[in-house]
């Protein structure tokens, strides 16, 4: 597809008023004529999942840049269950995701784009922006927020349920509560286990719509810069060929996805997401989708809240790549992925690009930082 068949073009023969608003809005004239790319995100200060999203969407818009193509910021931010838990605040909790979507539809056909970079992290945030990409279907692509460090003592927040029942059983002073406090988010991120926003992370990726090894980076890394700025560039590549979500994501797409979830134990909310995502695509997931898959599944990961370790240490032991390459024989290899690459091309690129390398050198810094010796 050349740059005169894409629908902005197209929209600014129709529309007189759209050039000017938008030079307005701070476009240049040039600006006007390339790829126009919605760079959507859950960006703002509702929690730590999205405080840190500022600096992926500016990458992204670098790496649209780069390639030709101009990044327009739009940003629809979610709540935060953590700190709504315990209050009616919580009631909120589902109902956002689906407000979400709605914007997302909203602000990407109000004005036709010609790709879209889709950026989020959270529970609800990350699984809208994936029901609303499918809504809109024009080529898209997801980068996911991370996870933030673990603290002192690798400290996590799921730990704090723990911490407050010793102190009302006396077995800890108010001093090491308030300790536990204090350093159980000490960076941007996603909550640093298992959860939905984990989960929901894994699960981008492994459906196809993610860079491959890209999810579920520590939110702090460079490398997480870099997968943003690579996705922008993919994202303006996209739109010239027109590969869209629903000319890839299929029911086998799905069924990955659902085998990845069952080797990760992640989130039982899932159940509730991945249905939900489906049908955006026009297809059925139901729970004996889920029960036929589970079966035999095996549980590979030790990580938070069911294994020992924090979910920061899920990508120093591969990531996602990792967990795939263990579930190779139940895999739908051949589904194709948002790289225009089947999932088996993607695996063994990754294998010769030194991916796993990479990801043990990162395990031996942190271990260098910290004064640890763990293992993958």
């Amino acid at each position: 597809m050349s740059d005169k068949e894409l629908i902005s073009q197209r929209m600014r023969k129709v529309a007189p008023e759209l050039d000017p608003l938008r030079l307005g809005a701070g476009w240049t004239v040039e600006d006007l004529s390339k790829p126009q790319i919605i760079i959507e995100s859950t960006y703002g200060d509702s929690h730590p999942g999205s405080a840190g999203l500022g600096r992926l969407v500016e990458a992204a818009r670098k790496g649209i840049t780069k390639e030709g193509g101009h990044g327009a910021r739009y940003f629809t931010t979610d709540m935060c269950d953590g700190e709504s838990q315990g209050t009616d605040g919580i009631n909120y909790s589902l109902p956002s995701r689906e407000i979400i979507a709605d914007m997302i539809e909203i602000q990407a056909n109000a004005t036709p784009f010609d790709a879209g970079v889709f950026i989020a992290s959270c529970d609800k945030g990350l699984p809208a922006n994936l029901m609303a990409l499918a809504r809109i279907n024009i080529p898209s692509v997801v980068v996911s927020g991370g996870t933030m460090n673990a603290g002192p003592e690798l400290l996590t927040l799921e730990q704090l349920g723990m911490y407050s029942a010793k102190y009302e059983r006396g077995e800890i002073d108010e001093a090491k509560l308030n300790w536990a406090k204090q350093n159980a988010c000490p960076s941007c991120g996603a909550c640093s286990f298992i959860g939905t926003a984990s989960t929901m992370q894994i699960i981008a990726e492994a459906l196809g719509l993610s860079l491959p090894g890209s999810a579920l980076l520590p939110a702090t890394s460079k490398d997480l810069e870099e997968y943003a700025f690579e996705s922008g560039r993919l994202a303006v590549k996209l739109a010239r060929t027109g590969l869209k979500p629903h000319d890839f994501i299929t029911k086998e797409s799905f069924e990955n996805a659902i085998l990845v979830h069952a080797a990760i134990a992640g989130s039982t909310n899932a159940m509730l997401h991945i249905p939900a995502i489906a049908h955006e695509f026009g297809i059925d997931i139901d729970g004996d989708t889920f029960d036929r898959l589970h079966r035999g599944a095996h549980y590979l990961l030790n990580v938070r809240p069911s294994g020992e370790w924090p979910a920061e240490f899920f990508y120093y032991a591969g990531g996602v790549p990792a967990i795939m390459e263990e579930l190779r024989s139940v895999l739908h290899l051949d589904v194709m992925t948002v790289t225009g690459k089947t999932l088996r091309e993607n695996l063994d690129d990754l294998k010769k690009n030194g991916f796993y390398e990479k990801c043990q050198n990162l395990l031996d810094i942190r271990n260098k930082l910290s004064g640890l010796k763990i293992k993958t």
